[in-house]
């Protein structure tokens, strides 16, 4: 039952996009250019009117559709693994991780901080 649906939702889906992208923004109906869309196929009231009507049906399936599953989905038992968030854990690392190798040891004639670093002294004055 579940996978009907879930196929039926799919179907729904793809047609709603179609739908919306075949809409003109200005409300036009059919953006596939000119005034009359398909021709003499319909007016362009007509056919704004029609994919007015077909967005609000497909919008309502979606919404129903998406709510059946959701409760379907929440009735079905918990060993399924029907959701994504149902799955087992990631295994944990059984090796622990090696230990960081110890910091090479500053010779004591560098300055350790800012604050002991001494000003250069002057260079001797060379004057011939």
């Amino acid at each position: 039952m579940i996978k009907v649906l879930l196929v039926l939702h799919v179907f729904v889906t793809i047609a709603l996009i179609g739908v919306v992208l075949i809409q003109r923004s200005e409300g036009g109906g059919l953006g596939l250019g000119g005034g009359q869309g398909m021709g003499s196929f319909m007016t362009g009231r007509g056919t704004a009117n029609l994919l007015t009507r077909t967005t609000a049906i497909l919008g309502t399936a979606f919404f129903v559709l998406s709510l059946a599953l959701a409760l379907l989905y929440k009735g079905s038992a918990a060993d399924t693994n029907a959701a994504i968030l149902n799955g087992p854990a990631p295994a944990s690392p059984t090796a622990p991780a090696p230990a960081a190798p110890p910091a090479p040891a500053l010779p004591s004639s560098l300055p350790q901080t800012p604050v002991d670093a001494q000003p250069a002294p002057p260079a001797p004055n060379k004057t011939p």
